[in-house]
């Protein structure tokens, strides 16, 4: 099978998305050790230095891994970076309720595993938000960006409080799709304003150190946006 691409750059991007496509077809399964880069070359009818650069670059993401003497083998068939860019897709509901789930389980482990620290952390952020309200407690206008900034700050900390490494590297790359839905929001006056009290309920749930109590207040949190997007969207429960 022939690649055409012009340029060398441009070739090395064609190997990637073949080599790409076979891994996530199931074509060598994860723990397999793929082909050797001159069997590779061959089947691509590329030069090995092209090779190569894509089995890097598909090192690099996650999909492969190199061992010194033994070859390179599949660690998973599902391009991390396609997961990324599949929730940068996903419309607002979808991320809500990812959000809600990511959420309500942070803020249950936060009540049973959260230091003095975290609390403070979180209360520092809400004052910090605070600068950014109007007289009546809502996002000043004009200020959203900086409202937003703040908010996902203080629900980072929130999950950061449930010291889970996973959860929290999750939330992290996952938090910037939850601060451009929320910036949409703010602009959007049909969405509910959720008020700052709000936020406070949940850090007063998590310092009681009842996890049943922390999750009921996470999902009441969203429960007003959640039902909003439902209405707007349809097909909500």
């Amino acid at each position: 099978m022939a690649l055409r691409a012009a340029g060398r750059q441009s070739l090395v991007d064609t190997v990637v998305g073949e080599l790409r496509a076979q891994l996530t077809a199931g074509e060598w399964p994860v723990g397999a050790r793929i082909p050797t880069e001159h069997a590779l070359a061959e089947q691509l009818q590329v030069g090995r230095n092209t090779v190569r650069e894509a089995v890097r670059v598909l090192v690099h993401a996650g999909m492969l891994r190199s061992r010194q003497g033994e070859g390179t083998f599949v660690v998973a068939t599902a391009d991390p970076g396609e997961i990324v860019r599949g929730v940068q897709r996903a419309d607002v509901r979808d991320v809500l309720e990812l959000r809600i789930a990511l959420e309500a389980e942070g803020a249950r482990l936060a009540a049973l595993r959260h230091q003095a620290a975290d609390i403070a952390r979180m209360r520092a952020a809400l004052a910090a938000q605070a600068a950014f309200r109007d007289s009546n407690g809502q996002p000043a206008d004009g200020q959203y960006e900086l409202y937003a900034e703040h908010d996902i700050e203080f629900h980072v900390a929130v999950v950061d409080a449930a010291h889970n490494a996973a959860l929290s590297a999750t939330y992290a790359w996952f938090s910037s799709s939850v601060r451009d839905a929320l910036v949409a929001s703010l602009h959007d006056r049909l969405m509910p304003r959720i008020h700052e009290t709000d936020h406070y309920d949940l850090v007063n749930a998590i310092e009681t150190g009842d996890p049943e109590v922390a999750e009921r207040a996470a999902r009441a949190l969203l429960a007003k946006p959640k039902q909003a997007v439902d209405a707007l969207l349809g097909g909500g429960e």
